[in-house]
């Protein structure tokens, strides 16, 4: 991979504010039994909320705190902070649980909940976000990534696209109103 690594347990950069007000101080860490999944839902919904209002019913733009807890259950929930303000979340799995027919690569890993607070947009916190993902899943174990995304989301397909993502297939989640396309990396090539 280019570009500069997190590290695992605590990252701290520092970056311009999207409305260029000057630097801030980032932190990105696991999510802890300290930090609240009420704001972490609240986040998902913002994040998202673009989508819901172009017709696209993502999962995280309408789940539970309850839901959001579940998720967390299921791998590592990274979190950045700007200022001590939650801005971005991603959640690691390695090997991912795929259901039966879904068409995911024998011991792929995988991430869900990639978000960045639509106000730090543009700032590099998704590319650091996925960077990370994609380090935690090779760290687990896996040489490959698998995720999905709404179909619809043209600029979302080619923002993975641009980072090495391949389509390898189509997913219809029942929590959603659309059809998802499956995408895949292969991490031994980094």
């Amino acid at each position: 991979m280019s570009g500069p690594r997190l590290v695992y347990v605590t990252a701290r950069s520092t970056s311009t504010t999207a409305s260029g007000e000057g630097p801030s101080s980032d932190v990105v860490r696991r999510f802890s039994e300290l930090d609240s999944t009420a704001d972490l839902t609240r986040l998902l919904h913002r994040a998202y909320a673009d989508h819901a209002a172009a017709g696209r019913m993502f999962f995280a733009a309408y789940q539970s705190e309850q839901d959001t807890a579940y998720r967390l259950s299921t791998g590592e929930c990274w979190v950045a902070f700007q200022d001590d303000e939650l801005v971005g979340t991603v959640t690691v799995a390695a090997p991912y649980r795929a259901p039966q027919g879904y068409p995911a690569p024998a011991g792929a890993g995988s991430f869900c909940q990639l978000a960045v607070d639509p106000e730090r947009r543009g700032t590099g916190l998704g590319q650091r976000l996925l960077m990370l993902a994609e380090s935690r899943i090779a760290a687990l174990g896996s040489d490959q990534v698998v995720i999905d995304t709404s179909a619809q989301a043209m600029d979302l397909v080619a923002w993975y696209r641009r980072r090495g993502y391949v389509a390898i297939g189509t997913w219809r989640w029942d929590v959603t109103n659309y059809e998802s396309v499956v995408l895949a990396k292969d991490l031994s090539v980094c």
